[in-house]
C-alpha cells in the first residue's frame, strides 16, 4: 500500500482585514495539516484547533522597521524549519514577507492572494511576492491590469 504524503500548509496574513481573508480559508485549514503565522496584537486573534505563531508587527513608517524586519525573518526561518511546510498560502502585508521568500528559499510552493481592498492598485507585498508567488490570486477582474498572469475567481469573502 502507498502512502501519499499528506501536505502541511502555513496560511500566513498580517493582523487586521489581512487576517479575516484569510480566514475565510478556514475550511482548508480543517481538511490539510496547517499552521497559522501571523502578528501580535493586543486582542491576538486565534482559531481553536489551529496551531498558530506570532510575528511582531511592522510599520514601514516607524523607526524600528528594518530591526523588526530582521527579527521577523529570523523567526519566520525558525518556524519553518520546525514546522515544515510544503506550500505557504499568503494574504500579506510586511510581517509575512520573511516567511514568503523563506518558503522559495526552500523550493516550496507559494500562493499569494491580493486584498480584496484592492481595486484600482497593488499593494507594495503584492507588486514584490508576484515574481515569487507560483500561483497569484486577484479578487477583482481589474487587478490583471497590475497582475497579468494573475487568477482571477472573485473575492473570497
Amino acid at each position: 500500500m502507498n502512502k501519499q504524503k499528506k501536505v502541511k500548509i502555513c496560511f500566513v496574513a498580517s493582523s487586521g482585514g489581512h487576517y479575516e481573508q484569510l480566514m475565510m480559508l478556514k475550511p482548508l485549514m480543517d481538511k490539510y495539516d496547517s499552521f497559522v503565522l501571523t502578528e501580535w496584537t493586543e486582542y491576538n486573534a486565534e482559531i481553536k484547533g489551529v496551531k498558530t505563531y506570532y510575528l511582531k508587527q511592522v510599520n514601514r513608517k516607524e523607526q524600528t522597521f528594518f530591526w523588526r524586519m530582521i527579527k521577523n525573518s529570523i523567526l519566520s526561518l525558525k518556524i519553518f524549519l520546525k514546522e515544515k511546510p510544503d506550500l505557504v498560502i499568503c494574504t500579506g502585508v510586511l510581517a509575512t514577507i520573511p516567511m514568503c521568500l523563506v518558503a522559495k528559499a526552500a523550493r516550496k510552493k507559494l500562493i499569494y492572494i491580493e486584498s480584496f481592498a484592492k481595486v484600482n492598485s497593488p499593494t507594495e507585498t503584492g507588486k514584490l511576492l508576484y515574481r515569487f508567488a507560483d500561483q497569484f490570486y486577484v479578487q477583482w477582474e481589474s487587478m490583471k491590469t497590475f497582475y497579468p498572469s494573475a487568477i482571477y475567481l472573485g473575492g473570497i469573502y
